[in-house]
């Protein structure tokens, strides 16, 4: 059968992933909500609290809506755009003069893979669409 007509096939493997993720998002979201100030000392952010518990809404969202949405792959780049957010939220750990710097060097080096794994997922979804 010609390429052309042959049915498209969603890549079931992303699809898992993909859900895996949202399932992580909310566990993410739901420890940001309950433990604000240990997110924020244990990654050597200087955000608020208030920050950090935003930050857990939006996790519980995304994950909420991968979870939700016939297509979770193509909802993992709202995970990415989070990440972006993170990542723009942690850079300043990374300045020499800051006493966390380790910490904050080991937070953003996490949330950075975690972005690598969230864009090669979603773009899964762009292949499948």
């Amino acid at each position: 059968m010609p390429h052309f007509i042959e049915p498209r096939h969603e890549n079931t493997d992303a699809q898992t992933l993909a859900r895996g993720l949202g399932w992580f998002s909310i566990a993410l979201g739901l420890a940001e909500l309950a433990k604000p100030r240990a997110i924020r000392d244990g990654t050597g952010t200087p955000a608020s609290s208030g920050l950090v518990r935003a930050f857990g809404w939006r996790e519980i969202g995304t994950g909420a809506a991968i979870l939700a949405s016939r297509r979770p792959v193509a909802m993992v780049w709202g995970r990415v755009a989070g990440d972006l957010a993170d990542l723009a939220v942690l850079a300043p750990t990374l300045r020499h003069d800051n006493p966390h710097r380790t910490v904050g060097l080991g937070a953003f080096a996490m949330v950075a893979a975690i972005t690598a794994l969230d864009l090669c997922v979603a773009l899964q979804g762009d292949e499948t669409a």
